[in-house]
C-alpha cells in the first residue's frame, strides 16, 4: 500500500532545498548520461569498423609463395604452384573446413568492352561458395553456380562501376555479352558490394567468372591463386589455417619449418584483437561514468546526513509519539532512492535520446564517418544502470538513515 503521507514529505523537503537537491541530484545525472554516452559511441565506433571487414569474419585465405628451406632436394627460393587437385584434396583431408573456395585473377593489363565502350577492371575466377567469404548483394540475375564451373561456362556477374562504364543508364545487362581479352562471356547477373570502406569501391569494379573458365580461356591451365576457407560451427579458424598449410606444404615438399612457403591471413584472429580493443572502450567508459556516478552518491549522502541533522528534532517528536527505527530508517532510505534513482533516470532518457537522435540523423542523410557508424545503446546496459541507481541510492541513505533511527527523543527535543 502506497503511504501517501511519506511521499508528500519527500516533496516537501524537495520542494523546500530545490536548489540543493538539483545540484547534488546534477551528479548523479551526469555520471548515468555520460555512461550511457560514451558506452553508445563505443557501440558506434564498433559497429563502424565492422562493417570494413568485408569478408566473413571467420575465414582464412592461403597462398603460395617461394620457399626459404632447402627441402628433399629442392633447393630454396622455388615457387609453389597451387592446382585444383590441391584445393580437392583440402576438402576431402580437413573436415574441419565447411567452405573451400578457390580464387585466381586475371593477369596483365586489358580492357573489357560492350560494343563501343571499353575500359579496365579487376576479373576474377571465383566458384559459387564465394558468397559464404564475401558480403555480396545479388541485384539482378543469379551468381555463379556448380554447373558453371564444372562445365566452364562463359558467363560473368559484373559490379555497379561495370554497369556504370559499359551500359547506359537504365539499360538491362542480363543476357548482353562482353569482351574479356578476345573472349565473349554472357553477363548472368549483377552484384552489389556491402561495406563502406576503400575495398568496397574496388570490389564494384569487378567482374566475376567461374574459376575453370579463367584457367581454360586465359592460358591458366590447372592453377589456383589461393584459398578462401571457413570453418565447421565451433572449429577455431587458427585449426583450419595450420592443417591447410601443413597439408599443402606435405603435397608440394615443403618443410615443415618454412613458414614463408605459404602465406596466410586469418580475420578470425584480427577481427577478436579488434573486439579487445572494444572491450577496454567500454570498461573505460564504464569506470569514468561510475566514479562519476560515485561522487554523486556521495553527495546524495552527505546531504542526507544534513537533512537528518536538520530533522533531529521532528525525529525525536516521532520517536517520542511511538515511531519505529524501521519507519524513520525507510523515510531516509525512500527519500535517497527518489533523488538518485529520478537524477539517474532523466540522465538515461538524456543519453539514450540523444544517440538515437545521432543514429536518426546519420541514417536519414546516409552520413559515412569514416570508422564511425550507427551508434545504439545495449537495453542490458539501460537495466544495469537503473539497477545500479536503486541499489546505490539505498546505500547513499543507509548510514544517515540509521543514524537518524538511533537518535534519542529526549535529546532531539532539547536539540536547538
Amino acid at each position: 500500500m502506497i503511504d501517501v503521507d511519506k511521499w508528500a514529505e519527500i516533496y516537501n523537503t524537495v520542494k523546500k532545498h530545490k536548489l540543493r537537491t538539483a545540484l547534488t541530484a546534477f551528479g548523479v545525472f551526469w555520471g548515468i548520461f555520460m555512461l550511457v554516452l560514451l558506452l553508445g559511441a563505443g557501440k558506434g565506433l564498433e559497429n563502424g569498423i565492422t562493417k570494413e571487414f568485408n569478408v566473413a569474419k571467420n575465414a582464412v585465405f592461403v597462398w603460395s609463395q617461394r620457399t626459404s628451406i632447402p627441402y628433399m632436394g629442392f633447393q630454396a627460393g622455388r615457387y609453389i604452384r597451387m592446382t585444383n587437385e590441391d584445393v580437392e584434396a583440402v576438402r576431402a583431408n580437413l573436415p574441419e573446413a565447411a567452405v573451400v573456395a578457390p580464387s585466381n585473377q586475371l593477369w596483365g593489363s586489358f580492357a573489357v568492352t560492350y560494343g563501343t565502350k571499353s575500359s579496365s577492371f579487376t576479373v576474377n575466377g571465383e566458384t559459387q561458395d564465394l558468397l559464404f567469404i564475401k558480403p555480396l548483394e545479388v541485384n539482378t540475375g543469379r551468381f555463379l553456380n556448380k554447373i558453371d564451373v564444372k562445365e566452364r561456362r562463359k558467363v560473368a556477374v559484373v559490379g555497379p562501376r561495370v554497369l556504370e562504364v559499359l551500359f547506359e543508364k537504365g539499360e538491362n545487362p542480363i543476357g548482353k555479352y562482353i569482351n574479356i581479352k578476345g573472349n565473349h562471356f554472357k553477363i548472368v547477373g549483377t552484384f552489389k558490394p556491402i561495406g563502406t570502406d576503400e575495398d568496397v569501391v574496388q570490389d564494384a569494379q569487378v567482374i566475376y567468372i567461374p574459376t575453370t573458365t579463367l584457367q581454360q580461356s586465359f592460358n591458366q591451365p590447372n592453377f589456383i591463386g589461393s584459398i578462401a576457407l571457413i570453418p565447421q560451427e565451433g572449429i577455431p579458424a587458427s585449426v583450419v589455417e595450420s592443417k591447410a598449410k601443413l597439408l599443402l606444404s606435405k603435397r608440394h615438399r615443403v618443410a615443415p619449418e618454412d613458414v614463408k612457403a605459404f602465406g596466410s591471413a586469418n580475420v578470425e584472429e584480427e577481427f577478436k584483437e579488434i573486439q579487445g580493443l572494444f572491450a577496454g572502450i567500454a570498461g573505460f567508459s564504464w569506470l569514468v561514468s561510475i566514479g562519476t556516478i560515485l561522487a554523486g552518491i556521495i553527495g546524495v549522502g552527505n546531504i542526507m546526513l544534513i537533512v537528518v541533522k536538520e530533522r533531529t528534532k521532528e525525529i525525536g517528536v516521532r520517536k517520542a509519539l511511538g515511531a519505529t527505527p524501521f519507519s524513520i530508517i525507510s523515510l531516509i532510505m525512500q527519500e535517497s532512492i527518489v533523488i538518485t534513482g529520478l537524477a539517474g533516470y532523466v540522465g538515461l532518457l538524456a543519453g539514450t535520446g540523444l544517440i538515437a537522435f545521432i543514429d536518426y540523423l546519420m541514417v536519414k542523410f546516409e552520413v559515412q564517418a569514416g570508422f564511425f557508424g550507427n551508434p545504439e545503446v545495449n537495453p542490458g546496459i539501460a537495466i544495469a544502470a537503473v539497477t545500479v541507481l536503486v541499489v546505490a541510492g539505498a546505500l547513499a541513505g543507509l548510514i544517515p538513515a540509521t543514524k537518524a533511527a538511533r537518535v534519542n527523543p529526549v535529546v532531539a527535543l532539547k536539540d536547538e
